[in-house]
């Protein structure tokens, strides 16, 4: 069995969460997900320091997926994530359930160019799975058919991306630190660590699999506060 996230490890550890468990999940109103659009441009661009999300290209959560609402001239995009843009693929599903339809969450992440070309795709139709009622499981079984068939980018080589945001909340999780991406195509441990016995950084997701994730927080003091 894939070990939880440290992120769910943090909260499997302060919170009873196993009534919320045993529910039959389901998605809330699409309402419950949508913003402002200009709350949402800010989220967005607090995911990243100034200096690279004022060149950004900003997307913005639409009833059908992420659109434009500024094109940059960097490489960088910065997006709000929803639960199930971000939820993991291989945790036991009753917990990537949980994330998946979490109305919550509201996690603003810039990914660097290379992220952008090959990591973006993978969460854009994420979203659309999400957006067309599909549950967990098949939210997984079709992001892992489209990858194997090459409808979505491979991932050759490790890339990054800002979530730097002090607004983000994490579905159930609420806030964290401040912190970095860093997409990790079969990497089973990051500088020796591996989740969930040892400390960050480490391997948060998915270790071992082409969609593997790790986190490498960052001072509390970096974190960007989303601006009007």
């Amino acid at each position: 069995m894939k070990k939880f996230p440290v992120v769910l490890i943090l909260l499997l550890g302060t919170l009873d969460v196993a009534p919320m468990l045993a529910q039959s999940p389901k998605y809330p109103p699409l309402a419950e997900y949508m913003m402002a659009r200009d709350a949402e441009i800010a989220l967005a661009k607090s995911a990243a320091p100034d200096y690279v999300s004022d060149h950004a290209t900003i997307k913005v959560f639409t009833a059908s997926g992420f659109q434009t609402a500024h094109e940059g001239d960097n490489g960088f995009v910065c997006l709000v994530m929803r639960g199930f843009t971000g939820a993991p693929l291989f945790t036991p599903v009753e917990v990537r359930a949980y994330i998946n339809y979490d109305a919550k969450t509201r996690a603003p992440i810039c990914l660097d160019p290379q992220a952008a070309r090959t990591i973006l795709p993978y969460y854009e139709l994420r979203t659309k799975l999400g957006l067309e009622g599909k549950t967990a499981e098949q939210i997984a079984e079709g992001l892992q058919a489209a990858y194997a068939k090459g409808e979505i980018p491979k991932r050759p080589e490790v890339c990054f991306a800002y979530m730097r945001s002090a607004d983000q909340v994490l579905g159930p999780v609420g806030h964290w630190h401040p912190h970095i991406m860093v997409y990790l195509p079969y990497y089973e441990t990051l500088l020796g660590t591996r989740h969930p016995q040892n400390p960050l950084p480490s391997i948060g997701e998915d270790d071992g699999t082409p969609f593997a994730v790790g986190f490498i927080p960052v001072d509390d003091k970096l974190a960007v506060k989303a601006r009007p």
